[in-house]
This record gives structure tokens, sequence and C-alpha cells, in this order.
């Protein structure tokens, strides 16, 4: 799993503006992009929302059948399904706010909103998405699972298609970088030169006019 956006807290004394000089100095590839100060007492891990995204690749999906899917998610959610080394004795729920299906061009964005998140959750629900397009899982089905009636054995999908896209917490920001770095563009330019050689590669091996 990749992330654009995440947090990192740390003890310091250094000026705001200087200390997301030396962070993005750490790495070309790790972006800080803003800092705030906060409280000791502040847990970094409970944020008050987490945004994923999932990209799956268009196979022929139904997105009218993967959203109605992704409508059944909206409120709490029993993990036992839906979760990787979760107990299954006691039925444990998490809230979700929503799953939302958008087509874009080349497939589809699967963007899952909620507080917190069981272990492998957003990819047990991309699963969950999948089986029902491919008409392997009822909607009924489905639900009872969601609300914890019925327990189901689902695919894991793939972790390389997804973004842990924002996290928010009960506090602004405060400062933001003005970058990026002369490092941090090279590295961009890169990756997206490299982006552009492996599709050129893929196309020319895997089209079939060829």
């Amino acid at each position: 799993m990749s992330a654009r956006a995440n947090a990192l807290a740390v003890r310091t004394e250094i000026a705001a503006p200087a200390l997301l000089r030396a962070l993005n100095g750490i790495s070309p590839e790790i972006f800080f992009t803003a800092a705030a100060g906060i409280p000791e007492t502040l847990k970094i891990r409970h944020a008050v929302r987490r945004v994923y995204r999932y990209y799956e690749p268009w196979a022929g999906n139904n997105p009218e059948r993967w959203s109605r899917a992704g409508d059944l998610f909206a409120g709490p959610v029993d993990t036992r399904s839906f979760g990787r080394g979760v107990s299954l004795r006691e039925a444990l729920f998490r809230e979700v706010e929503a799953v939302t299906v958008t087509p874009v061009a080349g497939g589809l964005v699967i963007e899952v909103r909620g507080r917190s998140f069981a272990w492998g959750m957003v990819r047990k629900i991309v699963g969950a998405l999948r089986e029902h397009d491919a008409g392997r899982l009822s909607l009924p089905e489905l639900e009872a699972a969601v609300r914890g009636r019925r327990r189901l054995t689902l695919p894991l999908a793939e972790p390389e298609r997804l973004l842990l896209w924002d996290v928010v917490y009960p506090f602004g920001w405060e400062h933001r970088w003005t970058g990026p770095n002369r490092h941090q563009r090279r590295w961009g330019q890169a990756a997206r030169d490299g982006a552009w050689a492996r599709s050129g590669i893929v196309h020319e091996l895997t089209d079939p006019g060829r």
C-alpha cells in the first residue's frame, strides 16, 4: 500500500519551517507537506477520519453493481468477514462512513471512508464488491455479513492498487511546505518517465495486433 497522506509525530525545538525543510531532505520519495504543534497527550493514531482509494482496472466491470454493493457498507461493519487476524468469537464492529465507486478512464476508483479500519479491511471490501459483480455473492448475503448475521470467506484484493488518500485530525495544519525541492522534482520527473516507459513496454508486449 502507498500513502498520499500520513502523519509523523516528533518532539523537537526546531521551528516548523526549518523542520519541514529538514524532513524533506531525508528522501526525495517522501514529501512532508505541512506541520502543526500538538499536545503530547494527542495520540497520532486517533484520527477523525481516514480515506482510502483503491484503483480497480477496467475488466468489464459493472459500476452500478459495484455501487449498490458499496452502499451496504455505510454504518457499522462486522470485521469478522472483512478483516484479517480478527477474533471470530465476538463481533467487532468498525463504523464506515461510505464506500463510493467512481468510473474513470481505465477503471474504477473505490473510495472507503471511516475513522478506523481492521487490518486488511479495505482490501476485503474490494474483494466483496468483486464477488458481487461476478455474480458469486448476492446483496442479501453481503448485507448479512456486513451486519454480523453470517460469516463470509472473501478474497483479499491486491495491495499494490491501494492508496491511503487522506487522514483528518482534530486540529488544523499551521505551516505549509513551499517545496518541492530540486531532488523531489527530479524524482517526480523520473517516476513519471518510468511510468510512461513501463506502460509502453507492456503495450508492446501484450498488444494482440502486433
